[in-house]
């Protein structure tokens, strides 16, 4: 529990210290602004289901958790209770995982999200855009966007949602979504942490550091000039940038997929531990 929080406080404490002086950054901020998981429940430590605590553990007082005879451990009736949310998950990951990697995006969703806009209507308008508005507007135009993920559309501009080559809704993402996706790998985050405390803390802290690094490629090759920040831009709309964005791309689906595994074999374990840990008598 103690390296847990080491762990994380050393990942959120510039963010917290941020939000102390009002200040923000587009980069390390937008996990706790885009995802609901604050940093004090990232922080707090979870076993996992089937996982038995012992001696004096605060779990005892945690929603979610349940005494038994050998010790402390999560509830199991939360499998029955929460049986819709993890059944969409692990099929979604599940239907994600079958599917290669599509990595022919270059980034353009962030582009499509100031196409055709103006100052004052660019959500990081403390920003500059690095083409200006016209350079930016011109390198939409001139690629075809093929954005597969709904939660990275529904924030384009209404003139750039035509130009996309699918239209994702909610209820079509576990047909549309696949590994090279930046947005679908950011989001195994999303779904370890939706799923606490059923998912050891440890494999949401990997998530959540597999989806820091990932913002920040999203960022760099965003729009966007962050220099003044320390990111160097990939150039996107250049042979090269192309080239280096699909390198680190592809790089981060690798590293996704493990952990996509890691979760998968996590909710399959379930079925097999509930009847290991309902068989212990639940004091009361």
């Amino acid at each position: 529990m103690a390296e847990h929080e080491r762990r994380v406080d050393e990942l959120v404490g510039g963010h917290l210290r941020r939000r102390q002086t009002g200040e923000a950054h587009p980069v390390e901020d937008f996990l706790f602004t885009y995802y609901s998981h604050r940093p004090s429940q990232l922080r707090r430590w979870h076993p996992g289901f089937g996982r038995i605590l012992t001696g004096d553990a605060p779990h005892a007082s945690w929603r979610g958790y349940v005494r038994t005879s050998d010790g402390i451990t999560v509830d199991p009736g939360l499998l029955t209770r929460r049986a819709a949310s993890i059944t969409w998950v692990r099929d979604l990951l599940a239907a994600t995982a079958s599917r290669p990697a599509y990595a022919g995006c270059f980034g353009l969703h962030e582009w499509a999200m100031v196409y055709r806009t103006r100052p004052g209507e660019v959500r990081h308008e403390s920003w500059p855009l690095r083409l200006g508005h016209d350079g930016t507007d011109a390198v939409v135009e001139s690629h075809k966007i093929r954005c597969s993920h709904f939660d990275a559309f529904r924030f384009f501009t209404e003139p750039a949602r035509p130009r996309n080559a699918v239209t994702p809704t909610r209820e079509r993402q576990p047909q549309l979504e696949q590994p090279g996706c930046l947005h679908a790998n950011m989001d195994l985050y999303k779904h370890s942490y939706k799923l606490t405390p059923l998912v050891p803390s440890e494999l949401v802290a990997d998530a959540f550091t597999l989806a820091r690094e990932i913002r920040e490629l999203d960022m760099r090759a965003s729009p966007y000039d962050l220099r003044d920040l320390g990111y160097e831009p990939i150039r996107i709309e250049t042979r090269e940038g192309k080239a280096a964005y699909v390198d680190a791309q592809l790089a981060f689906a690798e590293r996704a997929a493990a952990l996509r595994t890691r979760l998968l074999a996590e909710i399959d374990s379930w079925s097999e531990q509930t009847w290991h840990v309902s068989a212990h008598h639940v004091a009361h």
